[in-house]
């Protein structure tokens, strides 16, 4: 059986978050720059910020993003694994396109949820908060999108067929499965029309495995 290989952390002791990777409020800081606080706070979503964005937004369009698009390339040691057996999420990742849902945050409420969004996002500084520019059938907005450089700890690099199996058959965090997860992920885009053939390819080998009817 083939394991993933993971890049090596300090011992975590279990319910204990993992260490920052950078500052966090250094890239909050960075990023407000590159806002106009007289302007509505838009946001790009690409997976759980789609189905379960914790931002109150008084509108949400589809979007597409070009130069970027959505892989499952990301370790996660908390939420959809462990430290010993870490999980996978989604991650944006330059190169190609990515469909998925801008919020439009009003300006007066901008700040409060873009806080309440770092504590969600950036708790270990390990996205490169960009704005992005992404086209709607509204028009264009610039958003605000977590993105994932391949230089990260967190980037998986390639995985082969039997270690992604074995994460979608055993990776479970505290908000569950890394297979969970994606099924959630895909049902929601699904419902606005979206369909990423990556997405749908991972889930063709879990049944192929027998990890899903």
């Amino acid at each position: 059986m083939s394991t993933p290989t993971v890049p090596a952390l300090p011992d975590i002791p279990p319910g204990l978050a993992v260490p920052p990777v950078r500052d966090p409020q250094h890239l909050l800081q960075q990023t407000l720059a590159g806002w106009d606080p007289g302007q509505d706070l838009w946001v790009f979503g690409y997976a759980s910020l789609i189905w379960n964005p914790e931002v109150e937004h008084s509108e949400r369009r589809l979007a597409r993003v070009l130069g970027y698009h959505r892989a499952l390339k990301m370790w996660s040691r908390i939420n959809r694994g462990s430290p010993l057996s870490p999980g996978l999420v989604f991650a944006l990742m330059s190169g190609g396109s990515c469909k998925g849902v801008v919020l439009r945050v009003p300006r007066a409420r901008a700040r409060e949820e873009l806080n309440r969004l770092w504590q969600r996002e950036m708790p270990t500084g390990v996205y490169d908060p960009k704005w992005l520019n992404c086209q709607t059938v509204e028009g264009p907005v610039q958003a605000l999108g977590f993105t994932l450089s391949r230089h990260s700890p967190n980037f998986t690099g390639v995985l082969d067929q039997q270690q992604l199996v074995e994460i979608l058959r055993e990776a479970r965090g505290r908000y569950g499965t890394t297979l969970d997860y994606v099924l959630r992920t895909d049902t929601c885009l699904r419902e606005h029309g979206i369909r990423d053939r990556a997405v749908a390819e991972v889930l063709a080998l879990a049944r192929a495995h027998r990890l899903l009817p």
